[in-house]
């Protein structure tokens, strides 16, 4: 048993692991992470082009596309699709072991329809459909723009990771489009589920800027305290919208609970421990979805202890702290959305240039 696996048995939380490349699927290292505990899977543009730019494991299929007359866009989905679908049957046995919990894999829509609720809804049908497996988690970004869509697809039966999410206000917006979502549909409710993706520590990174420039001791005490704080509000969040007789009412026909899904958990700090942003949000029906280092460092020295919601009255304080300090917590989570859509399209765009560019080369 591994530290991972105790996460588990003994918290509730699912470590999972955000990073996918061919070869960790034909090399067998994706089952050797499955084997130390990791129970699902979380993708990315950019992480997609990490993979496809740093090897030649593409190569091949890339080039039977092009022979083929597919487009350099088409290619790429037909890229991803192949290791998602590789990925999903390598989280298969842990996705029926958990009874539908845990085991999935996630692939995101083209970022670029981040402010397009039609063309969301429209990608996230045809992603759905082309992979069509009961373990695949659709990506959908919590922009204003993707609530409707979110509500829409998951009125439809679908599973959805939203992703993206930097404010408290959003989130609430997110758990009322999945629970409206599973409303409207009838019967049974369980081949449905969902998880919210709230990105962590890039939320220090932009306050703790804000806090540098104002530059007061009370403000710099706050330094690297802002995104566990939220992080700890959002699952007391959580932890209201799923009880009470409007979630019962659904649960009695299957409904799944929507999980928080803590992202952005490696520490982008040097002075921050490597395994803050997992030690501090441990707590039932949750989900850490870590890069591999991360994983690596919380395996060796991470703390299995229900931490999230430890001290909620703090974590409340701390977010007051910051708004009478001079931090606009509304203004980092827009600019921090902004740029998270900003940095996956560009490298949505870059991959499609580096794959015209391996194109032009075979």
């Amino acid at each position: 048993m591994t530290r991972l696996h105790d996460l588990h048995a003994q918290q509730g939380q699912s470590p999972w692991l955000d990073n996918l490349r061919r070869s960790w699927i034909t090399s067998g290292d994706l089952g050797r992470w499955v084997d130390r505990g990791v129970r699902g899977i979380t993708s990315n543009p950019s992480i997609f082009q990490k993979a496809m730019t740093g090897s030649d494991d593409y190569d091949e299929q890339l080039r039977r596309l092009v022979a083929d007359g597919a487009t350099i866009e088409d290619s790429y989905w037909a890229l991803v699709a192949r290791d998602i679908v590789d990925a999903l049957e390598v989280m298969k046995p842990v996705h029926e072991a958990s009874g539908g919990v845990d085991g999935y894999v996630s692939v995101e829509v083209n970022p670029a329809l981040a402010s397009d609720t039609e063309g969301t809804i429209a990608a996230a049908r045809d992603l759905d459909q082309l992979i069509d497996r009961p373990n695949l988690y659709v990506k959908i970004p919590a922009t204003a723009e993707g609530i409707p869509a979110i509500n829409q697809m998951i009125s439809e039966g679908r599973s959805v990771n939203v992703t993206l999410i930097f404010s408290l206000l959003r989130y609430a917006e997110v758990m009322e489009a999945y629970v409206s979502g599973l409303e409207a549909r009838d019967g049974d409710l369980s081949d449905t589920s969902s998880v919210a993706s709230f990105f962590i520590s890039r939320t220090d990174s932009e306050v703790d800027r804000r806090l540098d420039a104002i530059g007061s001791n009370s403000a710099l005490a706050l330094r690297g305290r802002a995104a566990v704080a939220q992080g700890q509000v959002a699952y007391e969040m959580f932890r209201k919208m799923f009880s009470g007789e409007r979630w019962e009412a659904l649960a009695t026909r299957g409904a799944r609970v929507q999980r928080p899904l803590w992202a952005s958990t490696s520490t982008k700090n040097p002075a921050y421990s490597d395994t803050l942003y997992v030690d501090t949000l441990i707590g039932p029906d949750t989900v850490n979805t870590l890069p591999d280092a991360t994983l690596e460092a919380f395996e060796d020295h991470g703390t299995v202890a229900r931490t999230v919601d430890a001290d909620p009255a703090a974590a409340h304080a701390v977010l007051r702290d910051l708004t009478s300090a001079g931090v606009d917590l509304d203004d980092v989570a827009q600019v921090l959305e902004d740029e998270g859509v900003a940095a996956f399209v560009a490298s949505f765009d870059d991959l499609l240039d580096s794959l015209r560019a391996k194109v032009a080369s075979f």
